[in-house]
């Protein structure tokens, strides 16, 4: 049985920690003991070669759900080592439709918590997200957030008329949710594509308190 505590794992090389992940199952003994957030302080994406930020990310995938569950690392932890991946890692991983799902996936369920109650305590909007390169409709992957009564909630089922709908690449997206990319800058550049209430979308961004890597 490997040993699974961070003062172990800490000691590792960056690919042997991929490798020990690599061989992980949900019903490894002692899996429910590991510190996902802990773990994931010790990666940094630049030290990863070749595919190993793929490995890492299916790894995650493969245990998602159980008692390594990326929902249980933290925001700041999560942001970081999104944004420290390069865009080569970035694309190669949204490429692959399964971990595709689970970064903007977990991305989205973040937005659930991370509203400002204070600052959409008297908003109503509904906004649809579409990010370019996907399986859905006209090659779209889409989410609807519901901002309502201070809370914020999240469907993959347009169901609701938009307020504003916003179209980028997921990439784009990635960089814009850890504060590696500014707004602004990607809607002058035709990256962010809006459709509707312009001056509501301008805004909307600081009603959710985005970690910082």
């Amino acid at each position: 049985m490997p040993d699974l505590s961070v003062e172990a794992i800490s000691r590792l090389s960056p690919s042997e920690l991929i490798a020990l992940i690599d061989q992980l199952e949900p019903t490894t003994d002692g899996l429910a003991d590991i510190d996902i957030d802990e773990i994931a302080r010790l990666i940094d994406p630049a030290k990863l070669k070749g595919d190993e930020f793929v490995r890492l990310i299916s790894g995650l995938q493969r245990l998602s759900g159980g008692t390594v569950d990326i929902a249980r690392m933290g925001p700041q932890t999560f942001a970081r080592l999104i944004s420290g991946a390069s865009k080569g890692q970035l694309d190669e991983v949204l490429s692959r439709p399964e971990l595709r799902a689970l970064i903007l996936g977990e991305i989205f369920r973040r937005m659930t918590t991370h509203l400002r109650k204070e600052k959409a305590r008297d908003v109503n909007a509904v906004v649809h997200w579409r990010f370019s390169g996907g399986s859905g409709e006209g090659g779209y992957d889409r989410y609807e957030t519901v901002i309502a009564d201070g809370a914020c909630t999240v469907n993959r089922d347009m169901a609701n008329s938009s307020r504003v709908t916003i179209t980028m690449p997921p990439q784009d997206f990635l960089r814009l949710i850890t504060s590696n990319a500014s707004a602004p800058v990607l809607f002058m550049t035709g990256k962010l594509k809006l459709r509707g209430d312009l001056p509501f979308a301008a805004g909307m961004l600081s009603m959710f308190d985005l970690p910082k890597p």
